[in-house]
C-alpha cells in the first residue's frame, strides 16, 4: 500500500470515528481522543489531517452532503412520475439514515452546530431536491391543486422530523412509517387519475 493510500485510509477512518462519536455523545461533548482511538490511530495523526474538531465536523459533513447528492440524483435520473420518485427517494433515504453513521451524523451537525458552517446545510439540500420534485410533478399534471413550495415544506419537516426521532427510536425510520406517512399524504397530493399508479411502500426492494 502506497503513502497516498494509507493516508485517505486513515483519513476515511477518522470521519467515520467521527461521525460515530457525534452521533453518540454530540457534537459539543465528543472528544478528539475518542475519535482517534476509535479509528485506530494516535492524536498526533488524527492533527495531521485535521487541525481541530470544527475541521472534522466539517469533512463528515461534507461526505454526508455527497452520499445525500448521489442517492437523489440516482433517482431523478431514472425519471417517470415524479411523485412516485419522491416516495422510493424518502424510503431510501430513511434506510441509509437508519444504516449509515455518517448521513445521520451529517444531518445532526446541519442541524445542531454553532455556529453553523457556511453553505447550505443538508435540510436545505434535501428541502431543494423535494421541491424540485414536486415542482416536476406539478408539470406532468400528476400533482393535485397544492403549490409545490408549501407541500415541499410539509414533507421536509416530516421526513427530517422522523430522522430526528429515529435516533432514539429506530422504527421512526422503518420502512412501514413511511408507508403509512405516504398513504395519508398521497391521497391529498395526487391528482385523481394518478392516484391509483402510486405505491405508498415505494416501488423499489426494501
Amino acid at each position: 500500500m502506497t503513502r497516498q493510500q494509507r493516508a485517505l485510509r486513515t483519513r476515511h477512518a477518522l470521519i467515520t470515528s467521527a461521525a460515530t462519536v457525534f452521533d453518540r455523545d454530540g457534537y459539543s461533548t465528543a472528544s478528539l481522543t475518542a475519535i482517534s482511538s476509535l479509528a485506530g490511530v494516535s492524536n498526533g495523526a488524527l492533527h495531521f489531517h485535521f487541525a481541530n474538531k470544527a475541521a472534522l465536523a466539517d469533512a463528515v459533513q461534507h461526505s454526508a452532503a455527497r452520499q445525500l447528492d448521489t442517492l437523489v440524483h440516482t433517482h431523478r435520473e431514472r425519471g417517470g412520475n415524479a411523485l412516485q420518485l419522491l416516495v422510493n427517494t424518502s424510503h431510501d433515504l430513511a434506510r441509509t439514515l437508519a444504516a449509515d453513521v455518517v448521513l445521520r451524523a451529517g444531518f445532526e451537525l446541519s442541524r445542531s452546530r454553532t455556529p453553523a458552517p457556511a453553505g447550505p446545510g443538508l435540510h436545505q439540500q434535501w428541502h431543494a431536491w423535494v421541491g424540485a420534485a414536486l415542482t416536476r410533478a406539478a408539470h406532468q399534471g400528476v400533482l393535485g391543486e397544492v403549490a409545490p413550495e408549501a407541500v415541499a415544506s410539509f414533507v421536509v419537516a416530516a421526513t427530517t422530523g422522523f430522522e430526528v426521532l429515529g435516533t432514539r427510536d429506530p422504527q421512526w425510520l422503518s420502512h412501514t412509517t413511511l408507508t403509512r406517512f405516504w398513504q395519508l399524504l398521497l391521497p391529498r397530493l395526487a391528482a385523481a387519475p394518478a392516484l391509483t399508479a402510486l405505491t405508498a411502500a415505494g416501488t423499489r426492494p426494501h
